[in-house]
């Protein structure tokens, strides 16, 4: 388990693609039950270790995952997601060059529970939710082009099916449209940097995490100089 921040009211850690958030049907160990018994150890704790969920990461999904320590902290971060002052900024490798190498995308995304899948419109829909996000063309290779995307709503899939909707599917993503998976079963979905200001020191906060160990990631890592990150 990589920890990318700690202290006494919060700990972020970098998700790998394989890892679930938390407990779900499939009865894998969780990530949360992962960094609770990695806190147990490392500080020595007795008993039962006190530690919240603040937001998710859909499972073939990487990168920053934050937890709250305390309960303070966790209902501090909640009502930050809730009134978006959190702001996370994600890299998504496609298939496909965008349109315009940088926009804002607007949405009504109607989620199929049973197959726990999101449609996206142009046009509202009965039971649809407004999801917007902005993107970037960062990099490019080859056959791939990396996006830099800051989520303004936060959906169900909501990238991948944005990005799908503008014939951009995300690497490995066959639910949404790419051709093939990815050799480690995930998908080219990041969650790259965390930035926010402190539940409780007020300090502020910016949390980033390395990207997979794969020769595209590493080659795009190396050449992130053309963004801001």
């Amino acid at each position: 388990m990589e920890v990318l921040y700690e202290d006494n009211h919060l700990i972020a850690v970098n998700k790998t693609c394989s890892e679930i958030v938390q407990g779900d049907k499939t009865g894998d160990t969780p990530l949360s039950e992962t960094v609770k018994q990695w806190i147990k150890e490392k500080h020595n704790k007795p008993g039962n270790v006190f530690l919240g969920v603040t937001h998710r990461l859909d499972r073939p999904v990487s990168g920053v995952v934050l937890f709250a320590k305390t309960s303070k902290a966790l209902e501090r971060m909640n009502e930050m997601f809730r009134l978006g002052e959190i702001k996370k900024t994600y890299w998504a490798i496609v298939k496909n060059p965008p349109a315009q190498p940088e926009g804002e995308l607007v949405h009504y995304l109607v989620r199929n529970e049973k197959q726990n899948k999101s449609y996206a419109y142009d046009t509202e829909k009965p039971g649809s939710k407004k999801a917007i996000l902005s993107y970037k063309l960062i990099a490019k290779s080859d056959n791939y082009y990396l996006l830099e995307i800051n989520l303004k709503t936060g959906r169900h899939h909501q990238i991948r099916c944005q990005l799908a909707k503008m014939a951009c599917p995300i690497k490995g993503d066959l639910k949404y449209g790419f051709d093939r998976s990815n050799k480690d079963g995930g998908i080219s979905l990041h969650s790259r940097k965390a930035q926010f200001i402190h539940p409780v020191s007020k300090e502020a906060i910016e949390i980033v995490a390395p990207v997979p160990e794969d020769n595209l990631w590493k080659k795009y890592e190396s050449c992130s100089h053309m963004s801001n990150v």
